[in-house]
């Protein structure tokens, strides 16, 4: 994927000269509207916590990532009764696609809230800047399509409307960075990239692949700016807690049941908290 990226980062830094400071941090104001702000450029980078032991992170057992009953966190669609039900069902908010895009907004609300925050960045040692945070929306699209298509069609039917919202997102983060007039080729590149690591991620999987595989290929994605295909020392550490952070999480989707995926009512497990395996 190396190639189109520095051909696609090269093409971005021509159209401003300063996006090679300022396209870097992108937070959600609004997760209802799905709303990307402009990067700062004062935004500190943040480094690995001294206190993260990157090496006992993400070894603990799998487990649904299902939100309990009586979570705070839980979405849920309104119960309205009388003429206010009856008009509503009259406007189809009831319908299966109204359900089905209500649902795809909330399982990307998860996932941004999971990309935006500091603590991914903290904790794998990243900088903050639009490819690492584009590569983790990936990651994570990945790992909540590839568990929607485990519900054959109607999951396959959802993971559409994801994706169409999460283009959307994307188109307003690339948009918010000063991109406008080549707007339109930026992001059928980054669709093509998309694509790609998605195929990578899952050939990654695969029973047959090489045990490093997974960890090769975020490396090419995440981390490698240079093109370099082995990662250096500094890295490693970063890298391997990273590639068993995607593998356990892949791990804890195929557990989180039918439900809990199709609402939302799902949240990747915490950064830096004893869920993710720290001591």
């Amino acid at each position: 994927m190396l190639p189109r990226w520095s051909k696609a980062i090269s093409q971005f830094a021509r159209v401003n000269s300063e996006l090679g400071r300022h396209l870097c941090s992108f937070s959600c104001r609004d997760y209802s509207k799905v709303a990307a702000v402009a990067a700062d450029p004062t935004e500190k980078i943040f480094n690995v916590n001294t206190e993260v032991n990157l090496n006992k992170m993400f070894w603990t057992k799998p487990h649904s990532l299902a939100l309990a009953p009586d979570s705070p966190l839980r979405v849920e669609d309104p119960q309205y009764e009388g003429i206010k039900r009856f008009t509503l069902k009259l406007l189809r908010f009831y319908s299966k696609q109204s359900k089905s895009i209500r649902g795809a907004n909330v399982i990307y609300r998860r996932v941004i809230h999971q990309v935006d925050r500091p603590a991914i960045y903290d904790v794998f040692n990243l900088e903050k800047t639009f490819k690492t945070t584009f590569s983790l929306l990936v990651i994570h699209m990945w790992l909540c399509l590839r568990r929607l298509k485990q519900e054959g069609k109607e999951g396959v039917e959802l993971g559409q409307y994801l994706y169409e919202i999460y283009n959307h997102d994307v188109e307003l983060r690339v948009s918010k960075a000063g991109v406008n007039l080549l707007l339109t080729k930026w992001m059928k590149d980054l669709e093509k990239i998309f694509y790609g690591n998605i195929v990578a991620y899952d050939a990654a999987m695969l029973p047959e692949a090489k045990q490093d595989e997974l960890q090769n290929v975020i490396w090419r994605n995440v981390f490698s700016d240079d093109g370099t295909s082995t990662p250096d020392h500094a890295a490693l550490l970063p890298l391997q807690a990273l590639s068993r952070y995607v593998r356990r999480e892949f791990n804890c989707m195929s557990l989180t049941d039918k439900e809990a995926i199709f609402s939302g009512n799902f949240m990747f497990t915490p950064l830096g908290s004893s869920k993710a395996g720290t001591v």
